[in-house]
């Protein structure tokens, strides 16, 4: 035997140590059941991972909502509380509405009616003080020789005329004897905006309390109208005026007076001069005085086109001392 081959030879490979059995090879779950487990972690990660971004972002949008939502409420409630600035309208229900204005005014109107001897004329009027001095349009008294007015609540009492201004188309009337009636609020008529939107209470026709609303069409309109007289007016012809050199409702006369009127689109007829033009604070801030009814078929007019002035209440203000130191009262009724 070759020494390569020997036990002891220096070169030759030691034999491999024996070799233990295998141990027993553990039970193993079913190959579907790892990838399950494992796509089931990932779901769950990605899930937890959805939530959090969903948590995070529905702070985010939640706070901004809340935010938004409070400022609109906020707002909102501002124009709530600060819609209604004049005392005479109720707070109780929707601030500015017209059936706030209505409730609030309406029983400081009146209907006026001037016998004229052969003739009477109706026309209406505003309550402006709690003893019954009421404003109205000169020419509704023109040639009166007694007064009745209606008020809202249907009672009927005599008036004597105070003052008048034929120059401006005013005139004071004051009821006998009364006391606690309820007085408009002057307003100003200086602030008003083309837009603004207005309210008109009247007598057309005699209809007592009719109710129209409109806005205000324009301002500083140049009307000029007869200047008051003592000839009786015929009670079935609207008011004549003069407005950009024409004629309206038939001719003005030689004797006439041009104010500044606010022009309005709410419905005036006859019976509506003298009534009240009041914004949506419940305030007055023009008296009715003319308005355009073109002529029908029949020669008749066909009532009201959207097309009415009315005496700006500055001016009313701006008068009333005179008014209620008696000018111009010589040729009134009950004088």
């Amino acid at each position: 035997m070759s020494d390569q081959y020997r036990d002891d030879a220096p070169h030759s490979v030691p034999p491999p140590p024996p070799y233990a059995p295998w141990p027993p090879r553990p039970q193993q779950e079913p190959l579907s059941e790892p990838g399950s487990r494992a796509r089931a972690r990932k779901k769950a990660r990605g899930s937890i991972a959805l939530l959090v971004a969903v948590a995070i972002g529905a702070a985010t949008v939640g706070g901004a909502a809340s935010t938004v939502l409070g400022q609109l409420t906020d707002d909102r409630a501002g124009r709530s509380s600060a819609g209604v600035l004049g005392t005479n309208v109720s707070a109780n229900r929707s601030a500015g509405s017209v059936a706030d204005v209505v409730e609030a005014v309406a029983p400081s109107t009146v209907e006026i009616r001037a016998a004229q001897g052969t003739g009477q004329s109706t026309g209406s009027g505003v309550i402006i003080s709690s003893d019954g001095e009421i404003i109205t349009n000169n020419h509704v008294l023109a040639g009166a020789k007694t007064v009745q007015v209606r008020l809202s609540g249907g009672k009927t009492a005599t008036a004597d005329v105070v003052g008048t201004a034929p120059d401006k188309d005013l005139a004071l009337i004051k009821l006998r004897g009364a006391s606690g009636l309820k007085a408009a609020q002057l307003g100003d008529s200086g602030t008003l905006r083309v837009g603004d939107q207005v309210v008109a209470i009247g007598s057309p026709e005699g209809l007592t309390g009719t109710v129209t609303s409109g806005i205000v069409s324009a301002v500083d309109r140049d009307v000029t109208v007869p200047q008051g007289s003592d000839q009786p007016r015929q009670p079935d012809r609207n008011w004549p005026f003069e407005f950009g050199g024409q004629q309206f409702n038939g001719g003005a006369g030689e004797s006439t007076t041009t104010y500044k009127a606010i022009q309005t689109d709410a419905p005036l007829n006859p019976g509506n001069s003298g009534g009240a033009l009041i914004d949506m604070q419940g305030r007055i801030i023009g008296i009715n005085s003319a308005m355009y009814a073109p002529s029908n078929g029949n020669g008749a007019a066909a009532g009201s086109v959207g097309l009415g002035f009315a005496i700006p209440v500055d001016t009313v203000k701006s008068t009333l001392d005179d008014l209620r130191a008696g000018a111009g009262s010589g040729t009134g009724a009950g004088v």
